[in-house]
């Protein structure tokens, strides 16, 4: 995965597979986090993040999530594992029935993290009731496929007291343009009242 946009350290825009990467260097990669797992003897969901220097075409360990992450859906629809069901059934004492060479990318996915912040006025956080969340329907849509995670349905109350992000917009296509051609039609079908949010900026 490739972290294509951040603001404030914070990540927006999120792509499987890394358009700087090629198969080789995807596969070192692969590699270098699985080796830093097994040489801890790590067991179960996480995530090696690596820094890519592109002048040098080196990459360097940045740090590991022992979790799911919030841009585990972009590997999912390019690999067509439910990370969060291994996640799972490993806690619960079961072997991986999965070995790397079994796990193929197809195509190209895109999220984007839909928050309650207005980017007219800095990013402030933006709270009230959504008068209006209709979320794209999720399935096919423009050649592709659009899939939709979050945790507010229209009504709710947005507070200041918790994380901002509200939704998660993900599309797949069978490549990069494709991905982001459903995304931006996905991204017009996506209206929210009540409060800003950052659909603009994206």
């Amino acid at each position: 995965r490739d972290c294509s946009l951040q603001r404030r350290h914070q990540k927006i825009i999120e792509e499987a597979p890394s358009a700087l990467l090629t198969p080789a260097q995807r596969d070192e990669m692969g590699r270098a986090a699985c080796e830093a797992a097994r040489s801890v003897g790590y067991t179960g969901a996480g995530t090696v993040e690596f820094l890519y220097d592109e002048a040098s075409e080196e990459f360097y360990f940045l740090e590991m999530n022992t979790r799911i992450q919030v841009e585990h859906p972009v590997t999912e629809l390019t690999t067509g594992v439910d990370l969060v069901e291994q996640m799972l059934r490993v806690a619960y004492g079961e072997t991986l029935k999965l070995k790397q060479s079994d796990i193929k990318i197809n195509g190209w996915a895109v999220e984007s993290r839909v928050y309650a912040e207005d980017p007219y006025r800095n990013f402030l956080p933006s709270i009230g009731r959504l008068k209006r969340f209709h979320a794209p329907s999720e399935g096919a849509l423009a050649g592709g496929e659009v899939r939709m995670d979050s945790g507010v349905r229209e009504g709710d109350e947005i507070s200041m007291y918790y994380d901002p992000m509200i939704a998660k917009l993900i599309t797949h296509g069978k490549d990069r343009d494709q991905a982001l051609d459903v995304h931006g039609e996905a991204l017009d079908r996506f209206p929210i009242e009540g409060i800003q949010d950052n659909m603009p900026f994206i």
